[in-house]
């Protein structure tokens, strides 16, 4: 009987670290009580990854019945990285716009600059916040593990600098009404973390005539091998259920990394360069699951003695302003503001 307790323990515990590392069976998963997309990822044998349909949505170019303008241009054909530009049809005079440069969320595993909930919320910031908003189309995890991700965000930022060098050769709109002394780095989820990175790898570098005044990190993803509160409580969270979160971190870290590796768990081993990180916005909302995390990211931030914005808002949940005009209304308003050094 003693033996059988054990071997049930045993199993329990062999059961537990599956769940933990999202290592769970189609039949498993098929038993969450969450509708969540990304539980319909399929991982294969071979390294790659089968994902879940998303409308796309195309670029406006010259429509002339659009209020803000959107054309596609290429960043690294080899990786089959390209950038979105979104401008607003009507520009101020004599008035050069700031540069956004978004990444967008997905676990580093799913979706794209061009899944119409990230081309519309990108249209609907430009408008807001009267900018030119540069959204990357980057590797995905598992083919491109990170820091793939991180390296097209660098890249992004090195194309913009080569713009402002050499403005007779550049990208027209960003050369005709950029500002490029106003760049900011804004991601939302894993794009928020692609954002910090990004930024950490960007002090080292030099940028002149580009400047980075800021990073704009909304709901940032973040992990960690202890779970948090807001994480035990996530298992049928509708957006990002636990074994969703737990798969996306599994398949977009390096082969044999764990959670606590700096990619994931920031707090864990402060990087020196993060004495030269930019001024940070960081939002995020009491009904997120990581929202524990992006708390922890704050007190280090602050701890360094780094310069932060924090802004917790109640209620909502992780991609909010994707599904809630409101609360997208009220993002852009506050990265108006941080952009415009009122925050």
């Amino acid at each position: 009987m003693k033996e059988e307790k054990r071997k049930r323990e045993r199993e329990r515990e062999r059961e537990r670290e599956r769940e933990r590392m999202g290592d769970l069976s189609s039949e498993e998963k098929a038993s969450s009580k969450s509708t969540s997309i990304l539980l319909q990822i399929v991982e294969h044998s071979d390294g790659s990854a089968s994902r879940p349909f998303v409308p796309i949505s195309a670029p406006s170019d010259d429509r002339p019945d659009a209020a803000v303008l959107s054309k596609d241009v290429p960043l690294n054909p080899a990786h089959n990285t390209w950038l979105r530009i979104y401008r607003p049809s009507v520009l101020p005079h004599a008035t050069n716009l700031p540069i956004v440069i978004y990444f967008h969320g997905g676990g580093f595993v799913v979706f794209s600059a061009a899944s119409t909930f990230y081309h519309g919320l990108c249209e609907a910031m430009t408008g807001a916040i009267s900018a030119l908003v540069v959204s990357l189309e980057y590797r995905l995890a598992p083919e491109h593990r990170l820091p793939a991700a991180y390296e097209d965000a660098v890249e992004t930022v090195l194309w913009i600098r080569s713009q402002a060098r050499d403005p007779a050769a550049g990208e027209p709109w960003l050369v005709r009404h950029g500002d490029f002394s106003r760049c900011f780095l804004m991601g939302s989820s894993s794009g928020a973390n692609m954002a910090y990175h990004a930024g950490l790898l960007a002090a080292a570098l030099e940028l002149l005539p580009l400047r980075l005044p800021g990073l704009i990190l909304h709901q940032p993803y973040f992990g960690g091998v202890e779970r948090t509160p807001s994480e035990i409580r996530s298992e049928d969270d509708p957006i990002l259920p636990l074994q969703a979160n737990d798969t996306l971190w599994r398949l977009a870290l390096p082969k044999g990394a764990g959670r606590d590796h700096e990619f994931c768990n920031p707090v864990v081993a402060v990087p020196p360069e993060l004495r030269h990180l930019p001024r940070c916005l960081v939002k995020g909302c009491e009904g997120d699951p990581l929202v524990d995390r992006q708390r922890e990211f704050v007190r280090m931030l602050e701890r360094e003695g780094a310069s932060v914005v924090a802004r917790v808002d109640e209620g909502g949940f992780h991609s909010v302003e994707l599904l809630d005009p409101i609360r997208a209304e009220s993002l852009f308003a506050e990265v108006r503001r941080f952009i415009c050094n009122d925050l």
